[in-house]
């Protein structure tokens, strides 16, 4: 008898091929690429994974997600842990993903990298936001453990250094989840409530990557960045790097360093200030004593002393000057002379009268009185005046001849 043909509905088999595909493959590991990478607004996230042939989709729901460390994005390849399952109501097969790291990397190594970027493009390890630490802080306010081996470091190395610092010591837990939100309270309850600190320390002693892993979390670091005080972080030994090493005012690679770096040597300050005392007091006495020999020069000296002699020089100079000028003058006198007696010379031999000395006589007829210069200027019975050296004579003219 043939046996009665099973007939499903869609619903039925969907069911069946979800239960088949999570007894088959209830844990394995799978390694791919993200794409199609999407958060919801429920929290779940959906995703493909994808090889150079193939890909599967994949869903990671709120309660595993929020456990992340580093963010998943589109061409991230990770390696996944999970079960294989269906969406009955699609048909849809995926896988139901419980743990994810990167591929080639630490999941926490990732979550650094990414957050560091993220920040220092934002800015928030800007030299130029960071405020500076006071030379001689007087209050300093302490973010750590308060049985670790840093806050012992800390205290030793101030009560060596500058005994007289107040401390105030806010104890937070600096270890695993619930640490961030220690740290993150404390710099809030200090910044609002201690306006006269001067600095603050934040940190913890060495540890592992997981251990200091509170001073890698974004929370911390915004908190620090915005702090009012200025904040040192502290954290681990000195190979060791943080977020927040970067947003923090000053990064000290150990708690004792910190406080090294925070509190002067007190010994060491009062060795400078006597030094700059003693530095101060020679140059006040330099400054004295040139001054005190530039008075007494002044004061011996002739200007004040026998300021008569001064002038009587100057009257003497006086004199010779005078002196000086009056010979100047007479010699251009001379010189003035001299060339007006040779011009003089120099006019007398072209001067008629000269002529007339030897002899020559200048006729002028009369009337008009003028020179008479050749024979056809008379006639018979003119009157000439005739003029010598020595005086002049009328004569008559009473005949005449040309050569």
């Amino acid at each position: 008898m043939e046996n009665p043909k099973k007939i499903y509905t869609v619903s039925e088999l969907n069911k069946e091929i979800r239960i088949i595909l999570e007894n088959a493959y209830p844990d394995i590991w799978l390694e791919g690429e993200i794409s199609n990478f999407k958060t919801y607004s429920s929290g779940h996230m959906y995703l493909s994974l994808k090889d150079n042939e193939a890909q599967i989709n994949a869903v990671i729901f709120k309660n595993v997600n929020q456990s992340f460390k580093f963010k998943l994005e589109d061409g991230l390849k990770v390696i996944t842990r999970g079960r294989v399952s269906s969406y009955p109501k699609r048909g849809d097969y995926q896988v139901i993903i419980t743990y994810i790291e990167p591929a080639g990397k630490g999941a926490l190594q990732l979550a650094f990298e990414q957050l560091k970027a993220k920040l220092e493009k934002e800015g928030l390890f800007d030299q130029a936001r960071k405020k500076p630490i006071p030379l001689l802080p007087q209050k300093i306010g302490i973010i750590t453990s308060p049985t670790g081996a840093a806050i012992k470091d800390i205290l030793s190395v101030i009560d060596r250094r500058f005994a007289n610092v107040e401390i105030i010591l806010y104890p937070v837990r600096v270890q695993g989840d619930e640490a961030k939100f220690d740290i993150v309270e404390a710099l809030k309850y200090l910044n609002s409530n201690y306006d006269d600190l001067d600095v603050l320390l934040v940190g913890r002693g060495g540890g592992s990557y997981e251990d200091l892993w509170a001073f890698n979390e974004e929370m911390v670091a915004r908190a620090i960045a915005e702090s009012k005080i200025p904040v040192i972080s502290c954290v681990g030994h000195e190979i060791d790097f943080t977020i927040s090493d970067f947003v923090a005012d000053l990064r000290a690679p150990t708690p004792s360093a910190a406080a090294e770096l925070v509190v002067k040597n007190k010994a060491e300050l009062v060795d400078k200030l006597n030094n700059l005392k003693s530095h101060l007091t020679n140059n006040i006495q330099f400054t004295l004593s040139h001054y005190n020999e530039k008075i007494n020069y002044l004061g011996n000296s002739r200007a004040l002393r026998r300021p008569w002699e001064i002038f009587e020089e100057r009257t003497q100079d006086l004199d010779v000057i005078l002196n000086d000028l009056t010979a100047y003058q007479r010699n251009i006198l001379n010189n003035k002379e001299h060339v007006f007696s040779k011009l003089s010379d120099k006019l007398n031999l072209l001067s008629p009268l000269n002529t007339l000395t030897r002899g020559y006589a200048i006729c002028f007829s009369q009337p008009g009185n003028t020179i008479v210069k050749k024979i056809n200027d008379v006639k018979v019975h003119d009157t000439l005046k005739v003029k010598l050296h020595d005086g002049e004579f009328i004569s008559k003219v009473t005949n005449t001849s040309a050569k």
